[in-house]
């Protein structure tokens, strides 16, 4: 099975990001935790391309110039490796509407961090909140558990 081609979206606006908690899909490896939105390239799309598509698709919003942050690397036990494409954008317009994968809410950025997320993504939001310069992360999961982790070739302790 070849790797998997994605792309994650944040989208800001008054302090807050735009969060997907995941309880709606059946057999969703996602399944409880709150993600941005997004999914997997179709051809011939570029990652800025998938990430509008997906963010159009989920939550009904249309986004302008998502910024390009980092390419996370997943590696796991349980699927395929993901190279997942990693944006933020500000400026969108359009009303919510409904996510046939979960439920959308506001989230204050500082609250993000309490709420049930895949360990690897508490590191790359908070490159994020610090606004780090674009950055690839590595993560390595045994099951839900984040064993490792490597930020543009240094590990990191996890």
């Amino acid at each position: 099975m070849g790797a998997i081609l994605t792309s994650l979206l944040y989208i800001e606006g008054d302090g807050k990001y735009l969060m997907l908690h995941r309880n709606k899909k059946e057999h969703d490896i996602n399944e409880g935790k709150w993600i941005g939105v997004g999914g997997k390239f179709e051809d011939g799309e570029s990652p800025e391309e998938c990430a509008i598509r997906e963010a159009r698709e989920e939550t009904g919003l249309s986004v302008f110039r998502p910024t390009f942050r980092g390419i996370v690397t997943f590696v796991s036990d349980r699927c395929p490796t993901e190279y997942m494409h990693l944006f933020t954008c500000t400026d969108f317009a359009g009303d919510l509407r409904d996510c046939d994968e979960g439920e959308l809410a506001w989230v204050e950025k500082d609250r993000v961090p309490d709420l049930p997320l895949w360990e690897g993504d508490r590191i790359f939001l908070s490159l994020l909140a610090e606004g780090a310069p674009f950055f690839s992360l590595k993560l390595v999961y045994r099951g839900d558990t984040l064993i490792r982790a490597t930020l543009d070739g240094r590990e990191l302790s996890v």
